[in-house]
C-alpha cells in the first residue's frame, strides 16, 4: 500500500484509537470531575495523533522523526496518567492494564517507524526532484 496521506499510516490509526479510548474512559463520573487530570490525559492522547500528522505534513523525514519522538513521549505521558487515574479509583485496574498495554504497543510502533525512517534513503516529499 502506498501512503498518500497521514490517514493512511497504521501508526496514526492506532493513535486515533488511543485518543478515542481516552476520551471515552475520562467521561466517567469520578474521572470527569478531576478537570486537571482529565484535561491533561486528553491533551497527551491528542498530542500523539497530532504530532504524527503534523510531522508527516512537514514533508521531510528529519522533521517527521522529531515529531514522532514527541508523539512517543506523549504516549508515555498517557501511560503515566493512566496509572494515576487507577490509583485514584477513576478507572478500573482492568481498563488501566488494557490501555497501558495498548500504549506500550503504540510506542513500539512509533519507535519502529522512527528506525525505519532513519534507515530509509527517501528524504521526504519536499526533497523530491520535479522531473
Amino acid at each position: 500500500m502506498t501512503v498518500k496521506t497521514f490517514e493512511d499510516l497504521e501508526v496514526w490509526k492506532h493513535a486515533r484509537d488511543l485518543a478515542n479510548r481516552i476520551y471515552r474512559l475520562s467521561k466517567s463520573d469520578k474521572f470527569s470531575r478531576d478537570f486537571g487530570l482529565r484535561d491533561q490525559i486528553r491533551r497527551a492522547a491528542v498530542s500523539v495523533l497530532s504530532n504524527i500528522s503534523e510531522g508527516y505534513e512537514r514533508g521531510g523525514n528529519q522533521e517527521f522523526i522529531q515529531f514522532l519522538f514527541i508523539a512517543k513521549g506523549s504516549c508515555g505521558e498517557v501511560r503515566c496518567q493512566l496509572y494515576l487515574a487507577c490509583d485514584q479509583d477513576y478507572i478500573s485496574k482492568t481498563d488501566c492494564d488494557e490501555i497501558t498495554d495498548f500504549c506500550k504497543k503504540l510506542s513500539i510502533m512509533i519507535h519502529n517507524f522512527i528506525e525505519y525512517l532513519k534507515q530509509s534513503p527517501y528524504k521526504g516529499n519536499k526533497f523530491k526532484k520535479n522531473v
